[in-house]
């Protein structure tokens, strides 16, 4: 997968509270095969701060404010869970309408564990088989998607993953759907 990513550009949408491995190691992986990834955050703050272990981790540079950000500029989004994030940005007006740029455009739109709270919020799970934390079946189910519980499910452009340990899974499915 070395450098097939060369020239794709990526944005992971986060704030406070993000599951730190599940923002970190994408991220890392994803520049790793030669995409850019730039951290996208509404607020004007120039770092978020992730969720570790049942207390906080660490800050993560903001690369780019969600005031700024256009799907236009990335060719995938990808949606980290931990708890607390996923809740924070589904009541942003801001956060909902740059998830549904992505799907209205069909760019690849990937959320992991509690993540698919977004995909529920901006439309994207309807009709769509997925899988999540298993805490969101239900949530899922009543939004229209066939929940199912695998490391890692592709469904046309939308990506979706169950928790920390699909990571190296979630990442391959996004680097195919980008190098697609």
């Amino acid at each position: 997968m070395a450098h097939a990513l060369n020239g794709k550009h990526v944005a992971i949408l986060a704030t406070d509270g993000f599951e730190q491995s599940e923002l970190l190691e994408p991220k890392r992986l994803l520049e790793s095969w030669g995409a850019t990834v730039k951290v996208v955050a509404p607020g004007d703050g120039a770092q978020i701060r992730g969720w570790k272990d049942k207390d906080w981790g660490d800050s993560v540079t903001v690369d780019q404010p969600l005031q700024g950000a256009t799907a236009d500029d990335y060719d995938a989004l990808v949606l980290p869970g931990g708890v607390i994030n996923p809740d924070k940005l589904r009541i942003d007006a801001q956060a909902i309408a740059f998830i549904k740029a992505f799907g209205a455009a069909g760019k690849p739109v990937a959320a992991i564990c509690h993540g698919p709270w977004l995909l529920i919020e901006s439309g994207l799970a309807s009709g769509h088989r997925l899988t999540s934390w298993p805490s969101l079946k239900t949530d899922l189910g009543n939004a229209g998607a066939e929940w199912t519980d695998a490391e890692v499910v592709v469904d046309g452009h939308v990506i979706t993953s169950r928790k920390p340990g699909d990571i190296p899974a979630f990442a391959d499915a996004v680097a195919k759907a980008l190098a697609a």
